[in-house]
């Protein structure tokens, strides 16, 4: 018999209606959002993908679900395959200051005995070197100074007066080059003015595109002959001083080359290690294509 309580008095539910009183409803139970997900008749629940999926950031939920549950299925691949082959775990510390779990360890271990990677060659990390020379100049270091006025983008009176006052900048700067960092102090939005405009060393990626090219035309010493104009209002630029990249020796690298290319090459290994034990098992719920 369904019962309510009102007021101390306990009723069926039929007595219940006729007092006028309505009984709660249970919400019912939310259904699974993916199929039940096996591997070799063992489940993958629910709720452990859930909880995977909060290592996994994606676009949306749905694709964060999908890579967890792809994580935990190749992880309880190797768990298997680890049994069948009655490896033994032995705890390493992880490097944090705390210990493998079993699981762990048990990976790590078989991957160490059946995922075997040979040591990058000399020749091999030359030939890298030789085909990637781009990837090892260190990088252009400009010099620059500014003064810069800040205004609203879409404030076009605002912008014009700006650009007035930077081409007015500019030609007392032609006459005299020196007064640049008492004009960055007087006129400068940028808290660079303390400091008579100097923005110090800039790096590829440290400012907007327009300013890396502003600077990239300019020469040694030299000031823009016209006002720069970005996202943050006008500029008055000039480049102080550039140090150019250099080429770091082969002898400097080459450890660094080695390491990527293990590493690359591990994981094409692993990619296949993983993909022989899907083909020998039983997996359903997912589709890996």
């Amino acid at each position: 018999m369904v019962t309510v309580v009102d007021n101390g008095i306990r009723t069926d539910r039929t007595k219940a209606q006729g007092l006028g009183i309505k009984p709660k409803k249970v919400p019912p139970k939310p259904g699974p959002v993916m199929d039940e997900i096996t591997v070799n008749g063992e489940v993958i629940a629910e709720e452990e993908i859930r909880q995977e999926a909060q290592h996994h950031p994606a676009n949306s939920p749905g694709e964060a679900l999908r890579a967890a549950a792809e994580a935990l299925v190749v992880r309880e691949l190797l768990l298997q395959e680890a049994r069948r082959l009655n490896i033994k775990p032995e705890h390493r510390n992880r490097g944090d200051g705390k210990l493998e779990s079993l699981d762990e360890a048990s990976i790590r271990q078989l991957l160490d005995q059946e995922v075997a990677v040979p040591d990058a060659s000399e020749e091999e990390c030359k030939r890298y070197y030789d085909n990637n020379l781009q990837r090892f100049c260190s990088g252009t270091i400009n010099e620059a100074s500014h003064i810069l006025l800040a205004v609203d983008p879409q404030d076009g009176s605002a912008r014009d007066a700006a650009r007035s006052v930077t081409e007015s900048l500019i030609s007392r700067l032609d006459s005299d080059p020196d007064i640049f960092a008492d004009l960055a102090g007087e006129f400068s939005d940028c808290p660079s003015a303390k400091q008579g405009g100097n923005l110090g060393q800039i790096t590829k990626g440290s400012t907007v595109p327009e300013f890396e090219r502003a600077l990239g035309a300019l020469k040694d010493g030299e000031l823009r002959r016209t006002p720069l104009e970005t996202r943050y209002g006008f500029h008055v630029v000039r480049l102080d001083r550039r140090l150019e990249g250099r080429l770091l020796p082969f002898e400097l690298v080459r450890e660094r080359i080695a390491a990527w290319l293990e590493s690359a090459s591990w994981q094409r290994a692993m990619s296949q290690y993983v993909s022989i034990l899907m083909d020998n098992s039983e997996i359903t719920g997912m589709d890996f294509g």
